[in-house]
């Protein structure tokens, strides 16, 4: 098992390498230039543009911003802003462009909020989409089964945009059922509260996969010899299916789960973007639509590589205690 987990971390660790390498290139060395968005209306005379760059340090080589970034990830540095030279702590994702705030800062305030609304959309799909997959597989070829399998398949294929603009328009604004979104600043009652709306339409839609996952690995588990075997020996019906049959069944759920969960994580973004909730999806938007600002594109995205890596080995280590058929060496 620690030999695993080693390689796993490893493997994990070279991942965040390359994608620390490969995002850095592509944001601060590639046709975008950051100068030009903090001109007015974006237009620069050239001997201004320069004195942009110098002053946020922008024309230094590559190879030297590359080695303070990844300094400061670690032990933090001293970053050049406007010709005053700030400290950034670590971990150090630079200094907005347009805010001249830490990137830090603004992504770690808002990444509480991210995470509970991914929180309670994960409580929605579970327990809606696993539940309804086992009562169809148990039901298989019924007329249950066949339309809960018809209706998330039509309501999965709608796109996502489209059910939550409507669930947002009649929900929250004409007929408000649900609170709207509050800010963490109203206090902890109405935010949690306003990610209700948000965590409901996401986690239904959500919850369609789950319905035919679900099913489709029940049906596979309960045709098993074991399970056979279970009845034969007089064991009840509800412990051959939750304890005997679901459990082996979860595995692959397991996989779906976390990479969902890694991507919910990383930034909701047509979410929050429709219920205007403050989280990583809504910061990584309106930098990348609205300012240009590399400095938070970039921490956003390396916050969303180091969830995708944690939680992929985090599902692949609780494999082996969800079905015991799973052995890691």
């Amino acid at each position: 098992m620690f030999i695993y987990i080693a390689r796993r971390i490893a493997l994990g660790v070279s991942v965040l390498l390359v994608t620390l390498v490969v995002t850095f290139l592509i944001f601060f060395a590639g046709p975008a230039d950051p100068a030009q968005s903090l001109c007015a209306e974006n237009r620069c005379p050239a001997v201004k543009l320069e004195q942009i760059r110098t002053s946020m340090g922008l024309d230094r080589p590559i190879s030297v911003q590359f080695a303070e970034y990844f300094q400061g990830l670690f032990v933090g540095r001293d970053i050049t802003d406007g010709g005053n030279v700030n400290h950034c702590s670590a971990p150090c994702l630079g200094y907005s462009f347009h805010n001249h705030l830490q990137v830090s800062d603004e992504v770690f305030r808002r990444f509480p909020t991210t995470v509970a609304l991914a929180l309670l959309a994960m409580v929605v799909f579970l327990g809606v989409g696993v539940s309804l997959g086992v009562v169809a597989a148990t039901r298989r070829g019924s007329a249950f089964d066949r339309t809960l399998v018809g209706v998330s398949q039509v309501f999965g294929a709608i796109p996502y945009i489209v059910v939550a603009l409507l669930f947002a328009l009649y929900f929250t604004v004409l007929y408000p059922i649900l609170p709207q979104t509050h800010p963490f600043s109203d206090g902890f009652g109405p935010w949690i509260v306003g990610l209700i709306a948000p965590a409901i339409v996401l986690g239904l839609v959500t919850s369609t996969a789950y319905v035919r996952y679900t099913r489709a690995q029940m049906v596979d588990t309960l045709a098993q010899d074991y399970v056979r075997t279970a009845r034969s020996k007089g064991i009840s019906g509800r412990s051959v299916i939750y304890k005997h049959g679901l459990r082996a069944a979860l595995s692959p759920v397991l996989t779906i789960l976390g990479l969902d969960m890694a991507g919910l994580l990383s930034g909701t973004l047509i979410t929050e973007q429709i219920f205007s909730v403050d989280g990583l999806g809504k910061l990584a938007i309106t930098a990348l639509i609205q300012t240009d600002d590399l400095p938070i594109i970039m921490g956003t995205v390396l916050l969303g590589c180091v969830i995708v890596v944690a939680l992929n080995i985090v599902v692949d280590i609780a494999y082996s205690f969800v079905d015991p058929r799973v052995r890691l060496s």
